[in-house]
């Protein structure tokens, strides 16, 4: 199938749709969290593992998925990794144990880790850079960050309505119509000239580095620092992380070709993002807590409350898409983490007796729009100048930055938390340790600005606007 066989627009759609699910299922098991538990008989320690099974394997095989992508082809890819999450939300949606449903949630980290990279490689294939992919990654940056939102909806709604297994049932019909109708209108693109051989030794080191690095992440904050298995899984990732470099360098078929990073703006678009991801990622796990301990919502509540944010990461998006490529990605994106900055600072002054509309949505209508401002140019940046043969390697980085930025931010934030909260039993306490965490958030996406600001250069970007401003329509249009 030749690439504009099928209309671009048709095959975004569906890809769209099969990231939505990977998107929504990062949140929409929160609000349901209580009911898995006394039906399971979770402990408050295993509990976590509902959501971290599914983090620590997708961050940990997202570079496999997108390098896969292109050696086998992203459409089969794509496939497989829809046939692995549909048939593993099933799994999860009848699982009778707490172990059943922690292993089968790790299964469906791996579709999604599948899923992803494939899905950003094959817009990056099907759309031409300039004017189209931009509108084209306007729509998937609505998607992927807007879907988290969405997710604490529904998630609220099925498990009021009907049981939490539903959170889970849902995603098969959804998988279904995606898997046919990516089989028959998606068209297949892979590296041509890749060789059949696989770097097998440095698939398993840097899966293994950087799942290693976020179960460090994620135990630092439940039990500390310097706790054992906290130093042994840092050690373990510097061990195999270097060990994968030293792999990389020496391999005659790397999984990741290091010179990549030489692309600078490549380089500097993943740093970006890591850091902003860790403030941004936080700031949905610490507010859900506040709108439903602090004052008291219900979980479709909580979750209805989230729908500003989903409009807001929306508008600005389409807003970015349009401006970026003609006043600047720089200037845009660098306008979109003030805003989230100063969004994340109104969060850090939420009183214990606040109230949503004064004390919670002015901070969420600010933060949405410069989130949705930063994740599309930077896509953009991240996803431009490079050849088709490695748009699936770009795209695994690119999503790689995100999901450990959001466990190294969540793990920092909150450790900061805790230890600005002197008893646990007072809500005016853990409200305190949440306002450092908000505050700390902030701090990353500064980090995140100066990264940006000091590092991608004019030159850098001169494509993307050269290509816009070779027509004169709007990139993006509602």
């Amino acid at each position: 199938m030749s690439r504009h066989s099928t209309n671009p627009w048709v095959v975004l759609v569906i890809i769209c749709l099969a990231q939505f699910m990977v998107v929504l299922d990062a949140t929409i098991v929160n609000v349901a969290l209580p009911h898995i538990q006394s039906s399971l008989g979770f402990s408050e320690a295993s509990l976590q593992w509902v959501i971290n099974a599914y983090t620590l394997v997708f961050a940990g095989f997202l570079l496999l998925g997108g390098r896969a992508g292109d050696l086998l082809g992203r459409k089969r890819l794509f496939l497989i990794g829809l046939v692995v999450f549909t048939g593993a939300s099933f799994l999860n949606g009848i699982s009778s144990t707490s172990g059943m449903l922690i292993g089968f949630r790790a299964l469906q980290g791996l579709g999604a880790a599948l899923i992803s990279p494939a899905a950003l490689s094959i817009i990056s294939t099907t759309f031409d850079e300039g004017k189209e992919r931009a509108r084209a990654l306007a729509v998937w940056a609505a998607i992927a960050i807007g879907g988290s939102a969405v997710g604490l909806v529904l998630g609220g709604a099925l498990t009021q309505a009907f049981s939490w297994r539903w959170i889970f049932f849902v995603n098969v019909p959804v998988g279904i119509f995606a898997f046919f109708a990516a089989l028959r209108l998606v068209p297949e693109s892979k590296d041509e000239h890749a060789h059949k051989g696989y770097d097998l030794a440095g698939a398993v080191s840097v899966t293994g580095g950087l799942m290693a690095l976020v179960f460090g992440l994620v135990h630092a904050a439940e039990h500390g620092w310097g706790s054992t298995w906290t130093i042994v899984s840092f050690v373990a990732s510097a061990a195999l992380i270097v060990g994968f470099v030293v792999i990389e360098q020496r391999s005659a078929e790397p999984l990741v070709r290091l010179s990549i990073f030489r692309t600078r703006s490549l380089t500097t678009a993943n740093l970006s993002m890591f850091l902003a991801f860790s403030g941004m990622f936080a700031m949905f796990f610490f507010n859900t807590q506040y709108i439903q301990r602090a004052l008291g919502f219900g979980p479709l509540k909580a979750g209805v409350a989230f729908l500003p944010f989903t409009a807001g990461i929306m508008v600005s998006a389409g807003l970015a898409s349009a401006l970026a490529p003609r006043i600047g990605v720089k200037p845009v994106t660098a306008a979109g983490m003030v805003l989230t900055i100063l969004g994340l600072l109104l969060f850090a002054r939420m009183p214990v007796d606040g109230s949503y509309a004064s004390d919670v949505l002015p901070g969420m209508i600010i933060a949405s729009l410069g989130m949705g401002a930063i994740f599309m140019p930077l896509t953009l940046v991240a996803t431009t100048g490079l050849k088709n043969e490695d748009q699936g390697l770009a795209s695994g980085l690119f999503n790689t930055s995100q999901q450990v930025g959001g466990a190294l931010g969540l793990a920092v934030l909150t450790t900061v938390a805790v230890g600005h909260t002197n008893d646990p039993t007072s809500l005016a306490d853990v409200v305190h340790g949440w306002q450092y965490a908000f505050a700390g958030a902030a701090v990353f996406v500064t980090l995140s600005l100066v990264v940006l600001l000091a590092l991608l250069r004019k030159k850098d970007v001169a494509r993307i606007e050269a290509e816009a401003r070779t027509d004169d329509e709007p990139v993006f249009a509602s």
